[in-house]
């Protein structure tokens, strides 16, 4: 089914157009807001406009008449939505009331609310925050008969992620096992069992978690022929932000509404899908115009963020890959400099140049918030942490805590400290609180024992937390009078490590963080001297934080790749750039693994507006000691035209550099 726009009627909105769209937008941004009716594919490219776009086109549809009701504006958060529902109601004087604008999730429970009863529920039912869907799973494992003893086991917490996961991928639990759970493979039954018997408690409570907002309204239009003909009739325009980033559940919804009048205008940006480890594929984006035939394609490729040469380099990049729609950025800004590519000898002496050329930058008079250290993984950042805090620059962290400040790390420095000083309160209850069924009282009489003069392996701890203290005790024996490295080692590659694994959702990255702490341990030849290293650097950070007032709030952003997507600075300094850290080594086990990595480099580098930094170091130290790091293929891909080379001479003042 297709409309044709009728101009509205005089008298019946105030006559002709209001906006000059001509005026206010590029042509290539008109060309999107104007198109006639159908599907059409806008690839909006970084620093483009793509917000502007979404908004005018609102606009222009509700100045062709097309009522307000029509229209299905789909986003990925509520911010997003709201900020640009805002704009449409500045642009107009329009009531926009009746248009369906937000996050797919609210769509799906707007929908569900009317219609719950076809999938099963009343239109009264409850949503379950992350929280209480861990709760009502840790009770579907007691009716599963999993052992709670059992410390192989995912907690709750990792239980939510795998049935999330596998919603969103629209797949099974063992799928997501094999793909990224691989070390609960030979739980899946249990696993599985206990995913039904939480479906079947959320239904018979009367109760849906996030998911199933989205699941079980797809369930709705998939399965309920005269609804989804209603609700595409309702919805005679879908547009959709942020496209590259739709999973399959996403993409299915919007096929689903939209697939009778094909009338989708998808916005977004294949080179920028970087969230495949939460399900977004890139496919999506690239197989559009194949799933909605006649569509009409849009690019656009003029950037008002960033100075030519970033573009340049940037458009450079992304040309490597072989799957995308090739694009190529035009800045409307004035050159600048080309981007630095600095090579170091170490972590420590590229913290050391990062953190000089911010202190330089800003006696030039650039506002420390106005830079960026962006890097693939959190534990990359973690010599960058020590040397800002050295230097009493002050920072923030978009990607997490502090290094240092970690549950995982801290977990591991308390082995460390109780096995240096047996008398240590804190590090005692930390550890006790670790175990099953070990709350603070129980952990209270646990060291009262202790502190009685109770040999560690001769306390009473409950049924449910026995096996794990004895562990933890025979942990503690191991590791006494070895190296801090070794310690570490001994400890992760213990029941820590499978703590881990089943406690954090995010396990891989956390145990990536471990081995660069074993890694940092390798420097320092007793225990206590790290562990009094890693006190004083926390003492220190929390005096750098508070005299940040003495740059009137100012600090320099520290923030992983994927976090910074959308973001823009200054200056930006990308680091660790070596093969196996950017891209990853996971990442290179694959064709799609390493052009996605391609996809997160083009992200980092597309934030810089003035200045952008690219630095490698040629040594990483390791537990056999300084191993030679490769430089990664991104920079090795780069035309030497495009970059000046920095050579840093020596490792002193680090002022000489050309």
């Amino acid at each position: 089914m297709s409309v044709e726009y009728v101009l509205r009627e005089e008298g019946r909105s105030g006559g002709s157009p209001t906006i000059d769209y001509a005026a206010e937008l590029n042509p290539e941004q008109l060309e999107a807001v104007t198109a006639p009716p159908g599907p059409m594919l806008v690839i909006a490219g970084a620093g483009s406009g793509k917000t502007r776009t979404l908004t005018y086109r609102v606009a222009w549809l509700v100045e062709q008449g097309v009522p307000p009701e029509q229209i299905l504006l789909l986003t990925f958060t509520n911010k997003a939505s709201k900020e640009m529902l805002a704009r449409v109601a500045s642009l107009l004087p329009h009531d926009l009331t009746r248009l369906w604008g937000g996050t797919f999730h609210h769509v799906g429970n707007r929908l569900l609310r009317r219609h719950a009863e076809v999938v099963g529920y009343n239109r009264d039912y409850t949503i379950l925050d992350r929280e209480d869907a861990e709760d009502l799973i840790a009770a579907s494992l007691g009716e599963a008969g999993v052992d709670p003893k059992d410390k192989r086991f995912p907690k709750p917490e990792v239980l939510a992620e795998i049935f999330s996961l596998a919603a969103n991928h629209r797949t099974t639990c063992g799928s997501i096992l094999k793909k990224q759970f691989g070390y609960f493979i030979e739980l899946e039954s249990w696993i599985t069992k206990v995913g039904e018997i939480y479906i079947r408690r959320k239904k018979d409570s009367g109760a849906m978690d996030y998911d199933d907002l989205l699941t079980l309204s797809l369930r709705l239009l998939e399965e309920g022929g005269e609804l989804r003909e209603r609700y595409r009739q309702r919805f005679q325009h879908v547009l959709v932000d942020e496209y590259q980033d739709t999973n399959r559940l996403q993409s299915d919804f919007v096929d689903a509404i939209g697939g009778g009048h094909h009338q989708i205008m998808a916005v977004g940006d294949d080179a920028q899908s970087i969230y495949s480890w939460r399900g977004a594929k890139v496919e999506h984006i690239l197989s559009f115009p194949e799933r909605h035939p006649g569509a009409r394609m849009v690019r656009l490729e003029t950037n008002y963020r960033s100075v030519p040469q970033i573009l340049d380099l940037a458009n450079h990049a992304i040309s490597h890959n072989p799957k995308q729609f090739p694009k190529n950025l035009r800045s409307v800004r004035e050159a600048g400099v080309k981007p630095a590519v600095v090579a170091l000898e170490d972590g420590g002496q590229q913290a050391t140049f990062v953190a000089q050329r911010i202190l330089e930058l800003h006696e030039e008079g650039t506002n420390l918030s106005d830079i960026a250290i962006l890097y693939r993984a959190h534990f990359h950042a973690m010599e960058m942490q020590l040397e800002l805090t050295r230097r009493n620059i002050p920072y923030t962290i978009t990607s997490g805590l502090r290094f240092f400040e970690q549950a995982h790390i801290k977990d591991v420095a308390a082995h460390m400290r109780l096995a240096v000083n047996p008398k240590d309160e804190v590090a005692f209850h930390r550890l006790a609180r670790l175990l099953p069924g070990v709350g603070p009282k129980s952990a209270s009489k646990m060291w009262n024992e202790a502190a009685a003069g109770k040999a560690y392996g001769q306390i009473k701890v409950g049924e449910k937390g026995a096996k794990g203290w004895s562990q933890m005790v025979e942990t503690l024996r191991q590791i006494a009078g070895k190296p801090p490295c070794e310690q570490v080692k001994i400890v992760v590659e213990g029941s820590y490590g499978d703590h881990v694994r089943a406690r954090y959702a995010n396990a891989v990255n956390r145990l990536d963080d471990l081995r660069q702490l074993e890694d940092y341990a390798n420097g320092f030849t007793n225990t206590a001297d790290f562990l009094a290293e890693l006190a004083l650097l926390g003492n220190t950070e929390t005096e750098v934080a508070a005299r940040g007032n003495d740059h009137e709030g100012e600090a320099v952003r520290l923030s992983t790749v994927h976090q910074a997507k959308g973001l823009e600075y200054g200056t930006v300094f990308v680091i660790m750039l070596c093969d196996g850290l950017f891209p990853s080594s996971r990442s290179l086990e694959t064709e799609e693994g390493e052009e996605e990595e391609r996809r997160l480099f083009y992200v980092a580098v597309t934030r810089a507006k003035d200045e952008l930094y690219l630095t490698h170091p040629r040594l990483r130290m390791g537990k056999g000691g300084d191993a030679w790091q490769t430089p990664s293929r991104f920079l090795n891909e780069l035309s030497k035209e495009l970059v000046n080379v920095w050579r840093v001479k020596g490792s002193a003042g680090l002022g000489d550099w050309s």
